[in-house]
């Protein structure tokens, strides 16, 4: 099987922009979804197991990676996230996938709420890692959150201030968050570091990063509460994971939070703080094998 590192990158068409992925391996199709600062290459130390199993799609989001990063717009719908769920389910029908299951981890996993909902018969399975619904983040924001996450409120100021001085340093700020959390930087490896750092100083980064959070903060809470008041709900089965040292599970009910707008939910704690894949990849391989049901079909 080939090295995650040595697998080339595709870039394909969807949605009227270019997505990034790396695909390899065979069974049911997987889309693979990562998160802030990182790209997809998040998935590197669990790849090797997933793809003995399914034919994973590992895809960086617009702005983020070396996927298009669309122009911003006054209303940051470019960068929504139901923007940004449409790239994804047009970039599996791309591959010949109608439908497929989903793993996704913070900004991807908030993409693929979205997804779920909005395209609910290409979804057949989710799992999100270490997050809980967007808008009753914002709703529950506390002292305590606001100061974990910081950049939920930073980067969505006005342009060009974040971007600017983003800019100026932008691996110092992808280090200064990655490496803020519990662990620091030692979850990382070097290759994968490499390519967060490249990507970061690709032209157009920061005002995608920036783009994606203040649409969470603006029209994707539109998207969310106009959604809740009409009573719509995830249909898929959902697991939810989060990491035990993290200001998630710190702040959040998680569990709760997400079976007020989801069907079938299970999840817990992992033993890690936020970046699962790479910080405890075998306690979130044993969940991915007994959530998706390796080796007899889909879990029923």
């Amino acid at each position: 099987m080939t090295d995650f590192f040595d697998l080339p990158v595709r870039r394909i068409a969807a949605n009227g922009i270019q997505i990034a992925a790396r695909i390899d391996g065979s069974g049911p199709p997987m889309l693979l979804l990562h998160g802030h600062p990182q790209t997809h290459a998040i998935w590197h130390r669990v790849w090797p197991e997933l793809t003995r199993h399914r034919t994973c799609v590992a895809a960086d989001l617009r702005g983020y990676g070396d996927s298009d990063k669309p122009a911003a717009t006054a209303d940051h719908a470019a960068h929504s996230k139901r923007e940004m769920a449409a790239d994804m389910v047009e970039l599996m029908r791309a591959l010949g996938h109608s439908s497929f299951e989903v793993l996704a981890h913070d900004r991807g996993a908030r993409v693929a709420h979205r997804l779920a909902l909005d395209h609910a018969a290409a979804v057949t399975r989710m799992m999100l890692l270490d997050i809980a619904p967007t808008l009753d983040m914002y709703e529950g924001t506390t002292r305590a959150f606001a100061q974990a996450y910081f950049h939920w409120f930073w980067l969505i100021q006005p342009a060009p201030l974040p971007e600017t001085m983003i800019e100026r340093d932008p691996v110092f700020y992808l280090r200064s968050v990655m490496g803020g959390r519990p662990g620091g930087l030692a979850h990382f490896s070097g290759a994968a570091m490499a390519e967060y750092e490249r990507a970061a100083r690709l032209p157009g980064w920061a005002t995608g990063i920036c783009e994606d959070y203040r649409a969470s903060a603006t029209l994707d809470l539109e998207h969310d509460r106009a959604g809740r008041a009409s009573g719509e709900r995830v249909r898929q089965p959902l697991c939810v994971l989060w990491g035990e040292k993290g200001a998630v599970g710190r702040n959040f009910d998680v569990l709760a939070l997400w079976r007020a707008v989801a069907g079938e939910v299970s999840g817990g704690p992992l033993p890690g703080a936020h970046y699962l894949a790479e910080e405890c990849p075998e306690a979130l391989l044993a969940q991915v094998r007994k959530f998706f049901g390796w080796g007899g079909g889909p879990a029923r």
